[in-house]
């Protein structure tokens, strides 16, 4: 007999749940999605376990489960997943449960599609347009009215009238799958030996089946996707499903197509462009097994797959992967995680693989496969510094003489170029030359930058954005505002000015107004229709441009200004993909960073294509230091509308920090970023050894520490990556 009583846990940021009466008529188990009283309001939620402990006499206080809701119920493995991802980002597990929840329960149901099909009686009144109809419907074949139009050559009114006069009769028409079956055999490639061995290898994992986590690591354009595309195949032989994550969803039409080119269908996908209904549509899929394969942003990790038997992360070094709001978390090793918990494979692919991989993979904890080679036989780019100290361009300009030069020379050769700068805008500073007054954003520690194309000064930290003033408001001066430094609009700006008549484009993430305008850019560049592209670091992510042979870096030293433990890392990849995306396909490819300080060991590493020592260097200075993937990091950032209240917060919870010699607590201080949206940041950091269950020390301390009152904000972060 069912117990009388069940434990709900609610979609709310609380991080238990609730005990609820459970009728007998209703049949509840763990994991029913059902409907909840909750205060004066009906919520969803899921049951977490069966209660067989309700204190005498709670019970006649206690409220019924309402109704069980027709979703597949979340599978162990999932609701363990949750809970596990809340005990380690110290979040509220019913934040956690409410990614896991977007089957859109409140959208109403969706608009019913009507088709047409021949009824028998002739009509009335015959006309060609009408015989036309007739004749195409003669095969029985049910079609909507607007394809019946079309295929007829007549208007809907026509259609129309032929359902008046009985000779047609309507049908509900079925609605369209989210994603229709893959062939796993549909276009299977020719592979090098190296490709061959790591697809083999990959095949052998799903088919020995059980956790595994496997870095697949190969140089830009070696065959990556193909390979893994292997994996994937051999997951939908067997009838499972794949999670393919990418960091940035919205950015890949080429995958989708690539996909498509060897499965013979596009994929499900799951991201924040995606409409309402069909994202509702495609969660309902993703639970009955009807997606086999799902393409998603990080949030698809916590969909609840029917039998999820791979999961693939794309980019894996990519900094996006981490969630720095709400429930903090990073997709990548939240997805090892979640492999781990379903007894599945995980593959992990990148060029410039993050150095937590990297130490994995050597010390045995990973499996590694590596692709020295680019696929055709194409060489890597060749990488040359060009020292801005010694040969550097004109005062006021920023592309170097011989970083125009080469351009000149790809443009001759009707070869395309990228200059990348990894700044927005026109300026980063706007100044006035009479007096040096800076234009600073009003809620934020930072300066407005110049965005001429849409004629504002803008934050980049709130979204606050003024016109540029006529005259200055410190000294009054009358058209003394001038532009410091460059972005992607001043540098365009000059491109056009040293190569007139060259077809030019900007891509810029503030340029976007929507995805489908993106994926066209995009194609239009894999299409040559541009001769220079200028770009940011939306460039950088795994993009195939046939005719792209020329890269110049106009700021490589640009990352590498702060002090995050991570820069020297971050630079390096991104420089590296960046370099990557020339010569993939014919000629020879070539970048040029332009450099201060071309000594640096990054830059080194680059110009050397030395990627092993670049990490070698890395992971002896991570080791020394005792930072990720050696140590254990966690930020803990108090924010407030007060500055003396929120630091005094601050220093009360450092105070209350339990005592453990292995484990040093730094701060508070003010954050990089001091001011954000009006709000006053100060961090405390926390630094532990590897091993050490910091989630644990933190959950101590946080129990005995000061609540936040007011406008005090206490935000927690395990394994941060920004530190700004």
């Amino acid at each position: 007999m069912a117990t009388p009583y069940v434990d709900v846990l609610v979609p709310v940021a609380l991080d238990h749940a609730y005990s609820y009466r459970a009728p007998a008529a209703l049949a509840l188990k763990p994991g029913d999605i059902v409907s909840v009283p909750l205060g004066a309001r009906e919520a969803i939620g899921v049951i977490w376990a069966d209660n067989v402990e309700i204190k005498p006499g709670l019970h006649n206080r206690m409220k019924d489960v309402e109704l069980k809701l027709d979703y597949p119920p979340l599978r162990p493995e999932l609701r363990k997943f949750v809970d596990w991802v809340a005990g380690y980002t110290l979040s509220p597990r019913g934040m956690v449960l409410r990614m896991c929840l977007r089957m859109g329960q409140h959208l109403g149901p969706a608009r019913e599609k009507v088709g047409v099909r021949l009824s028998g009686p002739q009509p009335k009144r015959m006309t060609a347009p009408r015989g036309r109809v007739l004749q195409l419907l003669a095969d029985g074949m049910v079609r909507s009215k607007g394809e019946a139009a079309r295929e007829a050559g007549v208007s809907p009114g026509v259609i129309d009238g032929l359902v008046d006069d009985g000779a047609l009769e309507t049908v509900l028409l079925p609605p369209e799958p989210v994603a229709r079956p893959p062939d796993p055999d549909h276009s299977v490639p020719e592979f090098t030996d190296a490709q061959r061995a790591a697809a083999d290898a990959l095949r052998a994992s799903i088919a020995k089946s059980g956790y595994s986590v496997t870095l697949l690591d190969g140089v830009t354009g070696s065959g990556k996707t193909e390979v893994y595309f292997e994996a994937v195949a051999e997951t939908v032989r067997r009838g499972r499903q794949v999670l393919i994550l990418m960091p940035e969803i919205a950015l890949t039409a080429q995958f989708l197509d690539r996909f498509a080119e060897r499965f013979g269908v596009r994929p499900a996908e799951w991201h924040s462009e995606i409409a309402p209904r069909l994202r509702a549509r495609t969660w309902t899929a993703v639970a009955a097994g009807e997606a086999p394969v799902i393409v998603g942003a990080r949030s698809a990790l916590f969909l609840p797959y029917a039998d999820l038997g791979l999961i693939v992360l794309d980019e894996e070094h990519d900094p996006a992967y981490k969630q720095e709001d709400g429930v903090r978390y990073h997709a990548r090793d939240m997805a090892v995680v979640r492999a781990r918990e379903a007894g599945i494979p995980v593959v992990l692919a990148s060029a410039t693989p993050s150095v937590e991989s990297v130490v994995n993979a050597k010390r045995g904890r990973y499996a590694h496969l590596q692709l020295p080679e680019r696929f055709g036989g194409q060489h890597l780019p060749s990488v040359e510094a060009i020292d801005l100290r010694r040969e550097g361009p004109a005062r006021g300009r920023f592309i170097a003489p011989r970083l125009a030069e080469a351009v000149k020379i790809a443009l001759e050769r009707g070869e395309q170029a990228l200059l990348f700068l990894n700044r927005r805008g026109f300026a980063p500073l706007t100044l006035c030359n009479s007096c040096g007054h800076r234009m600073a954003c009003p809620n934020c520690d930072a300066w407005l930058v110049d965005h001429r194309f849409r004629r504002r000064l803008v934050c980049h930290h709130c979204g606050y954005a003024v016109p540029t003033p006529e005259q200055c408001p410190k000294c009054q001066t009358q058209g003394s505002f001038v532009a410091v430094g460059p972005g992607v609009e001043r540098l365009e700006q000059e491109a056009a000015e040293l190569f007139p008549g060259a077809r030019m484009l900007v891509l810029s993430s503030d340029m976007v107004d929507s995805v489908e305008r993106l994926r066209q850019e995009l194609d239009d560049v894999a299409q040559g229709r541009f001769d220079i592209v200028v770009g940011t670091q939306l460039v950088a992510k795994g993009h195939h441009f046939p005719k792209l042979n020329l890269v110049g870096i106009v700021d490589a030293d640009l990352g590498l200004a702060n002090g995050d433990p991570r820069a020297a890392e971050r630079t390096f990849q991104l420089l590296h993909q960046v370099v990557g995306r020339a010569g993939r396909e014919e000629g020879r490819g070539y970048g040029y960073l332009q450099t201060h300080q071309p000594e640096h060991p990054v830059m080194r590493a680059l110009i050397a294509q030395d990627r092993e020592a670049f990490y070698a260097a890395e992971i002896e200075v991570r080791e020394k230091t005792g930072y990720p993937p050696f140590g254990r990091l966690a930020s803990l950032l108090v924010s407030g509308a007060d500055k003396h209240a929120t630091e005094a917060h601050a220093r009360k919870i450092a105070a209350v920090a339990p005592h453990d010699e292995t484990v040093r607590v730094l701060g508070p201080a003010e954050a990089p970023l001091a001011l954000v949206r009006g709000r006053h940041r100060f961090r405390i950091l926390v630094k532990a050894p590897r091993g050490y269950d910091l989630s644990a020390y933190l959950r101590d301390w946080l129990a005995a520490a000061p609540k936040a009152k007011g406008t005090l904000q206490l935000d927690v972060d395990v394994d941060p990556v920004s530190f700004f």
